[in-house]
């Protein structure tokens, strides 16, 4: 973008948040600073009768599609936004005006190197869906590549260049709030601004939005809840994307859910379980699970099942992120406060001289009242707020890695909250997470650790005479100490299992013989 085109941006920017009032969301807890004084007196023509919430939804509306989508992330920010103003956003939709047929039959030719006629049987040319990054288009493909229905996502064209321009403004405009902002520097204005400038680029490719579907769909391929669309890579590529087209009911319309046959509280705690299925047992998880992104199937072999779409957005977590989820979610669900407040440090989240007294205390003011109430009577952005506002006075970092689990949680609350009021999300997911725990640390996990690990030992076991060898056949001096100790290590184990092994296997011949 040329300087004068980005004078431009930055005027319409400053136009919008002046009509709308940004400069008193900005200024309102130092209304008698310098830059506060001087923009009532510059805007005293204006009249501002809208929620400070409300209008901030409507200025990132009016700037268009990236910055609705910046809403949108910022709304998952509850440990950074006050709670009114991270509802609004969430309102925010992904819905903005389609581009032409022309260019999308364009965008079409300009990936395949041929025309839509030549790749499709048939291509509805109006788009049944459009959002931010890319719009979908209804497809069959041609006989000789199995004449499949087909959704058909097409990014927009020259995103690139768009996105590129308007963060650089948008972090401008951090590093200027982050200055004159009393809590700016608190709020990190420019680290959000990088955590969404992460995901926006990811969803640049739609390659990797179809690798994302590939594995979710692996990861439930035996799924009795959840269906995930089939990935035709012979005609994806960075721009396009084609995938199985589903069909469903869109799980927000609740008469015709109902009209179908399908039990909603049956399918609030599949929601419930598909949650905790992919982010406890995958670390792999769906983290866009807005009503718009789900179908539910209403035909005979698969009724009731969920229909994911749209895999722009995923997250992951490692095992030693899933271990003390776990822990937390189990302590809270057991009301163990103190396991909850130990977890947090012994996971290096809270500061290890915390007083675990006073950190147990102030976690069981927040989650002791919401316990054996239904779904209907407990807010979760209220819960996280209050958690977030307890970490801050206990210097509890928040986690990047769990953000995208937040939002996802809360679109989890949602649909629970619509489809079953009366959902017990707690009484729902205790047995799930119980169940996972005895699987990681019971006999099972053992067992899998040594189908996993005895491979890899039995081939380093022959391996341990030439690798002493080596090391006393250096020139260099060595310390041989730390390296025969460790090797000693390492025959012990390869004993212990080896004996463990030769027991489970006597165990079994004895139980299958006699």
């Amino acid at each position: 973008m040329r300087p004068s085109m980005r004078f431009f941006r930055l005027a319409k920017i400053l136009s919008v948040a002046c009509r709308f009032g940004i400069d008193e969301i900005i200024f309102e807890h130092e209304p008698n600073c310098r830059l506060a004084v001087l923009s009532r007196g510059v805007f005293f023509w204006r009249r501002l009768r809208a929620p400070r919430a409300v209008r901030l939804r409507l200025a990132l509306e009016a700037l268009g599609p990236i910055f609705v989508k910046f809403g949108q992330v910022l709304s998952t920010r509850r440990d950074l936004l006050p709670l009114d103003i991270a509802d609004e956003l969430a309102k925010l939709q992904d819905r903005v005006p389609p581009f032409s047929p022309e260019i999308a039959l364009a965008e079409i030719a300009k990936a395949y190197g041929r025309p839509a006629s030549a790749v499709f049987a048939e291509f509805d040319a109006i788009p049944v869906a459009s959002a931010s990054v890319a719009q979908v288009h209804f497809a069959t493909l041609r006989p000789e590549d199995g004449g499949y229905e087909v959704a058909v996502k097409i990014l927009r064209p020259n995103m690139l260049s768009v996105i590129e321009n308007d963060l650089s403004l948008l972090n401008a405009l951090a590093g200027l709030l982050e200055t004159l902002w009393s809590d700016g520097k608190r709020l990190k204005p420019r680290e959000v601004v990088a955590e969404f400038a992460k995901y926006l680029y990811d969803e640049l490719d739609l390659m990797r939005e179809a690798a994302n579907c590939s594995q979710l769909r692996r990861n439930f391929a035996d799924s009795k809840l959840l269906l995930v669309p089939e990935v035709y890579w012979d005609h994806c590529s960075t721009t396009v994307m084609v995938m199985e087209r589903m069909h469903g009911i869109p799980v927000s319309q609740n008469e015709a859910l109902v009209a179908a046959g399908i039990d909603l509280s049956a399918l609030s705690r599949a929601g419930v379980e598909i949650f905790f299925t992919q982010v406890f047992r995958d670390g792999f998880f769906h983290a866009d699970m807005h009503p718009g992104n789900i179908l539910v199937a209403t035909d005979e072999l698969h009724l009731g099942k969920y229909i994911a779409l749209d895999f722009g957005i995923v997250s992951t977590l490692t095992d030693k992120d899933k271990n003390y989820l776990a822990q937390n979610f189990l302590a809270f669900f057991k009301r163990d406060y103190k396991r909850v407040a130990m977890t947090h440090i012994e996971a290096g989240w809270a500061p290890p001289d915390t007083r675990v007294d006073d950190f147990e205390a102030a976690i069981r003011a927040v989650c002791e009242p919401i316990f054996d109430r239904p779904l209907h009577e407990i807010s979760f952005g209220r819960v996280l707020l209050r958690l977030f506002q307890t970490s801050r006075r206990f210097n509890v970092e928040i986690q990047p890695q769990l953000v995208m689990l937040q939002k996802t949680l809360l679109n989890i609350e949602g649909l629970g909250r619509q489809l079953d009021p009366n959902l017990d999300l707690w009484t729902t997911a205790k047995p799930f997470l119980e169940r996972w725990m005895s699987e990681q640390l019971g006999w099972r996990a053992l067992a899998q650790s040594i189908k996993q690990e005895a491979p890899v030992w039995l081939r380093t076991l022959p391996q341990l005479p030439r690798l002493v060898h080596h090391a006393l056949s250096q020139n260099k001096p060595t310390d041989l100490a730390p390296i025969l100790i460790q090797l000693a290590a390492s025959q012990r184990q390869q004993n212990r299992l080896l004996a463990l092994i030769a027991a489970l296997l006597a165990a079994w011949l004895a139980f299958l013989y006699f």
